[in-house]
């Protein structure tokens, strides 16, 4: 199955490429790498803003987590042109806006892990950081990037 009828079977429609905020680009090839930018959390197209262990639960963060997931698919789209390209999810390095004492950050970040592993199946299964931070840009819940192998 290719992984645009993977992603219809999901019911997800990939964004457009985001307009990053500050001095980046949204991505960077070097031979097969491609290397994402870091992406945050979004809700109805404003940042998605919290504290894991404060004000946001851990299914909340995971659902960040999720939606983070699919920005970047997008993002690794407009980079390659086909994600039929991928050979290989790489790592992602996750960051979570979270207090001192919470310690779930591995649970939040599973939602963008588990649907990566969803659309690309044994090519999804990939490293992974997971870390809290005292803060994230623009009060955001969840941050993440990803590096991909392309062919």
């Amino acid at each position: 199955m290719s992984i645009y009828a993977k992603l219809a079977e999901l019911g997800i429609t990939l964004p457009p490429i985001a307009i990053p905020a500050a001095a980046y680009v949204p991505f960077v090839q070097t031979g097969n790498l491609v290397f994402l930018s870091g992406h945050i959390a979004k809700k109805d197209g404003k940042p998605w803003v919290g504290q894991l262990g404060k004000n946001i639960a851990t299914e909340e963060g995971k659902a960040a987590a999720r939606a983070i997931a699919i920005d970047l698919l997008g993002t690794l789209h407009a980079a390659v042109g086909d994600l039929n390209r991928v050979k290989r999810i790489v790592k992602l390095m996750s960051l979570v806006n979270s207090t001192a004492d919470f310690t779930e950050q591995h649970l939040v970040t599973n939602g963008a892990s588990e649907l990566i592993g969803q659309v690309f199946g044994d090519k999804g299964a990939h490293a992974r950081s997971a870390f809290g931070v005292a803060q994230i840009p623009l009060g955001a819940c969840v941050e993440i990037e990803l590096i991909a192998e392309v062919d």
